[in-house]
């Protein structure tokens, strides 16, 4: 093959390798964070938890919870500070 074919395969695969990644980062960029499921939330004498992954706070708009590890089992819910007890 020709040298300028072969700079031309060249520059094709580069772009192809480029549309594909740019096409999984856009995938990915609409996953969102999944909240803690409904079950593993103590009850609401509970006002900080953790599963072992993921610290988990009731503030006045809802519920904040940190990201998990990248290799993290969760295990049961423990409260870390009841309701009531300040900061």
């Amino acid at each position: 093959m020709p040298p300028r074919d072969e700079a031309l395969a060249v520059v094709i695969s580069i772009a192809i390798a480029l549309l594909v990644v740019t096409f999984a980062i856009i995938a990915g960029a609409g996953l969102e964070p999944q909240a803690p499921a409904q079950g593993s939330a103590p009850g609401p004498s509970c006002a900080e938890w953790t599963d072992g992954c993921v610290v988990c706070r009731r503030v006045p708009e809802g519920l904040a919870c940190s990201t998990p590890g990248i290799a993290c089992t969760p295990s049961a819910p423990r409260c870390l500070r009841p309701a009531g007890v300040p900061i």
